[in-house]
């Protein structure tokens, strides 16, 4: 029933060989503040988003430009069959640059490298330019900003092999730039798919605010909304509901679209709400900006229409919580705890704790740093201990992690250790383990 993307076909029939499979490098491993260099994909194209939605769960008339693109699902050379989505912790090394959701929103700078002589039609277990080679043309080093709307999950060579292969909107091939002029005709006699760069960039000429909407069959029992025209990406929302803050969950892996709840009133269709969301670096939007609003009028048993655009009000001063502890992460199963934030202050920051999703033997940690004194952190260490020995950690990011029995030692990584003051930031783990129970949180300005 889910709203996947329909997959255009890049029509290439030439002969071909020559290609080198890259690097198989961890998928979510680009950032915007991160990535020294642009990596370097094979690009494809194909003719739209699925109707309603695109893999991030957003119709295509509602993206903020129609050049847009689909990152891989799933990184998985030499396998063509699809794992569940979102892909679960057990398989995490199978997570590709979509990750799970994470990506949708980010903005793409992608630029036109060599043309492909050969045969590029990804047949699986093929390489990407069989009988031919990769040559320079007159297109190289055109340019063009693309937002990530769509994930590329099909079982073909293209989608599983390329760890950075893009998937480009058709009708923006002729859109790239180049000396200042769109290049007008390199689709279709220039088209053989082609080798690009590409990096995550913030919004270009960012304005406004965020857009909020409905999707299809939100009601006060299922409060589902989509969110975009972000600077920077979206990691994660969070509502306040009964006098807290509580993590949102991502419907399904479409990264735009969560299910929140009210502010008072949860279970019984209550009507009133307020948010806040985190973008990919971590950051809450706007410094925090709350935002509050009701769903619409028309939608009290059910939205019919795809998307249905909602109206807010916003505030800088958010309802008293903890700090952020928000998760773009697939619904814990039936009997699963709900996320429980715990605390400890030290050193000039605080640390806290979530539990965002559970599976069977194993669940995904939230930990958000907070510089609770009046300086900038220019650095910080964290920690914790497991209550169970058998709890290990298999997968982190946004920071270095280590492990000695259960205690766990945390580092900022390179981009995210300076933290304004009164600021956060957030790293997460993957865990094996059914023992949710964290103790003796610490955190210290390094």
């Amino acid at each position: 029933m889910r709203r996947r993307r329909m997959f255009g076909s890049v029509l290439v029939i030439v002969a071909a060989c020559l290609t080198v499979v890259l690097a198989q490098l961890p998928a979510g491993a680009i950032d915007v503040s991160g990535t020294p260099t642009p990596v370097t994909g094979n690009a494809t194209w194909f003719s739209g988003l699925g109707s309603p939605y695109g893999g991030c769960g957003l119709p295509q008339a509602n993206l903020d430009t129609q050049n847009f693109l689909a990152l891989n699902v799933q990184n998985s050379p030499g396998v063509y069959t699809n794992l569940p989505r979102p892909i679960p912790a057990a398989d995490a090394s199978e997570i590709g640059m979509f990750d799970n959701g994470l990506n949708c929103d980010r903005w793409v700078q992608v630029t036109i490298g060599n043309y492909c002589t050969g045969v590029n039609d990804g047949a699986p277990g093929q390489p990407f330019c069989r009988n031919g080679s990769w040559v320079s043309d007159s297109y190289n080093g055109a340019t063009l900003d693309m937002v990530v709307a769509d994930s590329c999950d099909d079982g073909n060579a293209w989608c599983k092999d390329d760890p950075y292969h893009v998937d480009l909107a058709q009708a923006s091939l002729n859109q790239f730039v180049l000396n200042g002029q769109p290049v007008g005709n390199m689709y279709p006699n220039h088209w053989n798919n082609r080798q690009v760069t590409w990096q995550f960039i913030p919004a270009p000429n960012y304005t406004g605010d965020i857009s909020i909407g409905a999707i299809q069959g939100a009601q006060p029992y299922w409060p589902a909304i989509a969110i975009s025209h972000l600077p920077n990406g979206i990691h994660g929302v969070r509502y306040y509901a009964n006098g807290s803050w509580v993590s949102a969950t991502m419907d399904s892996d479409q990264g735009d679209d969560y299910i929140i709840g009210p502010t008072s009133g949860a279970g019984t269709g209550g009507t009133q709400y307020e948010i806040q969301v985190t973008d990919a670096s971590g950051n809450l939007v706007n410094n925090g900006r709350v935002y509050s609003f009701t769903l619409p009028s028309g939608c009290g048993g059910g939205c019919s229409a795809p998307y249905t655009p909602v109206s807010y009000t916003t505030s800088t001063s958010p309802s008293p919580s903890p700090s952020p502890s928000v998760s773009p992460s697939s619904p814990p199963p039936s009997g699963s705890p709900s996320p429980s934030p715990s605390q400890a202050a030290g050193g000039g920051c605080a640390l806290t704790s979530s539990v965002t999703s559970s599976w069977p033997g194993g669940y995904q940690l939230q930990l958000t740093v907070t510089d609770t004194g009046s300086t900038p952190l220019t650095g910080w260490t964290a920690g914790f201990s497991f209550a169970d020995t058998a709890e290990t950690v298999t997968n982190s990011w946004n920071a270095t992690v280590t492990q000695t029995g259960r205690q766990v030692s945390a580092a900022n990584a390179g981009y995210d250790g300076s933290v304004p003051a009164g600021g956060s930031t957030t790293f997460g783990m993957v865990v094996s383990g059914t023992n949710h129970t964290l103790s003796s949180l610490t955190c210290a300005a390094a």
